[in-house]
């Protein structure tokens, strides 16, 4: 059984990269954070009884599962809202309808230090050539590289064969390295 401290250090330890991983699976700043918060209030809550070494697979499988589900709700949401907006008053002084409104609601990122620019700017290029992969290659190279999980793991969490983990892998490490090529960027 994983002690309160060894909790809390695992979790300080995986907080930032879940926040990555949320906010490039959903390209929104505070879904991914909201994502982040209830998996880990899900670890916490359901599986503190676990030993530590165990904490890792379950959080990634908890997060995986968050993110699946946060798309699953817009998905629904997405099939009101489009219901619904035809049937906004027409007469509305400020035009907006409930998909306009839910488009705005993106916060824009902040620019860094102007020292910094060109770091970023590549980061960037990385960020965006990562969110243009098809979303199980996303998931496979985030949990296999930025994660550090080897295959089995991986597939454990993914809930899919190692060769398909490798195949996806492999396919997002191409496309990437293809992406940022043609943008100047050499690894």
């Amino acid at each position: 059984m994983a002690s309160s401290r060894e909790i809390d250090a695992f979790l300080a330890s995986v907080e930032r990269r879940a926040f990555k991983h949320a906010a490039f699976a959903v390209r929104d700043h505070h879904s991914a954070l909201d994502i982040v918060q209830n998996a880990m209030l899900r670890l916490v809550e359901r599986y503190r009884e676990k030993p530590a070494e165990e904490l890792p697979l379950l959080f990634q499988r908890i997060l995986q599962n968050a993110i699946h589900d946060h798309f699953r709700r817009a998905k629904v949401r997405d099939f009101w809202v489009r219901l619904v907006s035809p049937l906004r008053d027409k007469d509305d002084e400020n035009g907006e309808t409930l998909e306009s409104v839910a488009v705005h609601s993106i916060a824009p990122r902040q620019p860094g230090p102007e020292d910094e620019i060109a770091e970023r700017q590549s980061i960037a290029a990385i960020e965006q050539a990562l969110s243009e992969l098809p979303p199980r290659q996303r998931e496979a190279f985030l949990l296999r590289y930025w994660e550090e999980l080897d295959v089995a793991e991986t597939a454990q969490v993914m809930g899919c064969s190692e060769g398909s983990v490798k195949t996806h892998c492999f396919r997002a490490t191409n496309a990437l390295a293809e992406k940022l090529k043609k943008k100047g960027i050499r690894a």
